[in-house]
């Protein structure tokens, strides 16, 4: 049987930056008047930039213009660099990824962040050239869209319907049911095993080293 191709989120999946996003969003929305407790913008991480600004400014009953918009996303991103040395590899994430490639089963990267954000993430992980990411420069629309794993499991060459999502998000796994995809859980982004059942996942781990564990369950077989 054809191994299953992994699709991996980026924040709060593989890399532990889920607070440094909300940190920067929060000074981001400050700097546009947009003063927000960083639990409702926690609830949003994950969601594309426009529809993340978009959603949190209709909780405060603002209207936003297109300009101001892409203002506090670029506020965020540079936010969000000044951050980029706490960031740090979630447990066996390298393990992870390094045990599917000499395994040789397919992965890529796809994640709602723009390549500028992401890279540092993606050198700290020492994500090989070969491998697939894709960024929400790439796509018309980000999560909970499913454009980012369509792309991913294309640029695999590899049906999507076979793919295995993992993501830590319920806005992750949103994304995945609406792509044919099987969506796998992380509690490492912050949200409860309860939430990301309800959003679709067929199993719930830890983080990357709780799922390299139970590779069998979601069609991984170690050495025969």
């Amino acid at each position: 049987m054809a191994k299953p191709a992994f699709l991996f989120d980026l924040d709060g999946t593989l890399v532990d930056t889920v607070y440094q996003h909300v940190l920067a969003w929060r000074d981001a929305l400050a700097a546009a008047g947009i003063d927000l407790a960083v639990w409702r913008i926690h609830r949003r991480v994950g969601m594309s930039g426009g529809l993340f600004v978009n959603a949190l400014a209709r909780e405060t009953g603002r209207n936003l213009s297109s300009d101001e918009i892409e203002r506090v996303q670029q506020l965020h991103a540079e936010s969000y660099a000044r951050r980029a040395e706490e960031i740090r590899p979630l447990p066996g994430a390298s393990e992870l990824l390094q045990y599917l490639t000499d395994r040789g089963v397919p992965w890529a990267v796809a994640t709602s962040g723009r390549l500028v954000s992401a890279r540092p993430a993606l050198d700290l992980l020492a994500v090989p050239d070969w491998v697939p990411v894709i960024t929400r420069d790439q796509v018309r629309h980000a999560k909970p869209d499913p454009d980012l794993f369509l792309a991913a499991a294309q640029a695999l060459n590899h049906p999507v319907q076979s793919s295995v999502v993992v993501g830590d998000s319920i806005w992750d796994l949103l994304a995945a049911r609406r792509a044919g995809a099987l969506g796998v859980g992380l509690l490492s982004g912050g949200y409860g095993q309860d939430e990301l059942n309800q959003a679709g996942a067929y199993r719930v781990y830890a983080d990357p080293a709780d799922l390299l564990q139970h590779l069998d369950e979601v069609g991984v077989r170690g050495a025969e």
